[in-house]
C-alpha cells in the first residue's frame, strides 16, 4: 500500500460510508463480510485484518464472529483513527487493536495468526506473490487465509477503458489476475485454494450504487460531500460500471489453508 498521501481523508471516507454503511469503505456491507467469511469459525481465534480502514469489520469480527483478539492494520492516519475510536467507543480494546503500519512485510513474527483476513485492500498491494508469502508466514499450521479482492481479468495492459478507469479512481490500484492470484497462493505453500468469482454480484450491486448517487439519494450525498466531489465519482462509477458490464474488472473471493 502506498503512505505517500492519504487517498481515504476524511471526504471520501465520508462518501464512502454514506455509500456502503457506517464504517464500511467497500462495497457489500456486513452481507459481504458474511460471504468472505462463510464456513469459518472465528470463535476464540486471533485474527489479522490486513487493510482495516476505519475499523467497522475488525469490530465485528471480535464481537459478531467471536475472534479471541483481532488486529487491525492500515497504512493511513485518518482510517486508523477513525478505527480506533470506533474500538474504544465500543469498549473493544481487549479485543480489538487497531495499528498503524508502514508499507512492506508484515510487522509481525511467524505463526502468530489463526486468520488472515482482508476485505477489498490487497488491491493496493504490488507484490501479490511476497504477500502470498508473508501471509504464510505469520498464519499457524492449519490457519486460513480468507479475503476479496478486485481484480482485473487477465495479466496484459489494461484495455483502454480500464486504464480510464483506474486514472478516474486517483487510488494506487494494483490488480491482478485470478490466474496469478492462484499461482501466488500455490508458491506459497497454501492448500484447499478457492477464488470465486463475484463479477456478476458487484455489476448488478455497481448499477443500483450509480443510480443512488446520481437519482435516488444525490441530495443526501451532496448534504454529506458536496455536489462537485459527487459528480467526480459519479464519473467514475459509470467509467467503473463499463468494465464490470464487459468483465475486464472482476471481484473474487480468495481463500486458502495453510497446511
Amino acid at each position: 500500500m502506498s503512505a505517500e498521501h492519504e487517498h481515504y481523508d476524511a471526504q471520501m471516507t465520508a462518501f464512502l460510508e454514506e455509500l456502503w454503511g457506517e464504517g464500511y469503505l467497500s462495497p457489500g456491507g456486513p452481507e459481504e463480510v458474511a460471504r468472505v467469511l462463510e464456513g469459518l469459525d472465528l470463535t476464540g481465534k486471533s485474527v489479522l485484518d490486513i487493510g482495516c480502514g476505519s475499523g467497522a469489520i475488525t469490530l465485528a469480527l471480535a464481537q459478531e464472529y467471536g475472534a479471541g483478539h483481532v488486529t487491525g492494520i492500515d497504512v493511513e492516519d485518518t482510517v486508523c483513527s477513525a478505527a480506533s475510536a470506533r474500538i474504544k467507543a465500543a469498549g473493544a480494546q481487549n479485543t480489538v487493536t487497531i495499528m498503524k503500519v508502514a508499507p512492506g512485510p508484515l510487522p509481525f513474527g511467524p505463526a502468530q495468526f489463526d486468520v488472515v483476513f482482508s476485505k477489498d485492500a490487497i488491491i493496493h498491494i504490488g507484490d501479490k506473490e511476497a504477500l502470498a508469502h508473508d501471509v504464510f508466514r505469520v498464519l499457524k499450521p492449519g490457519g486460513w487465509f480468507t479475503a476479496s479482492d478486485w481484480m482485473i481479468s487477465h495479466d496484459d495492459a489494461p484495455s483502454p477503458e480500464m486504464a480510464a478507469y483506474i486514472k478516474a479512481e486517483g487510488l494506487d490500484f494494483e490488480m491482478a489476475s485470478p490466474v496469478r492470484y492462484d499461482a501466488a497462493l500455490r508458491s506459497a505453500g497454501f492448500d484447499q485454494i478457492r477464488i470465486v468469482n463475484r463479477n456478476p454480484w458487484y455489476t448488478a450491486k455497481a448499477t443500483g450504487e450509480l443510480e443512488e448517487l446520481d437519482i435516488t439519494r444525490r441530495a443526501d450525498f451532496i448534504a454529506r460531500v458536496g455536489e462537485e466531489f459527487l459528480n467526480d465519482n459519479i464519473i467514475t462509477w459509470r467509467a467503473m460500471l463499463h468494465v464490470l458490464e464487459t468483465g475486464e474488472h472482476c471481484p473474487h473471493h480468495l481463500r486458502g489453508r495453510k497446511p
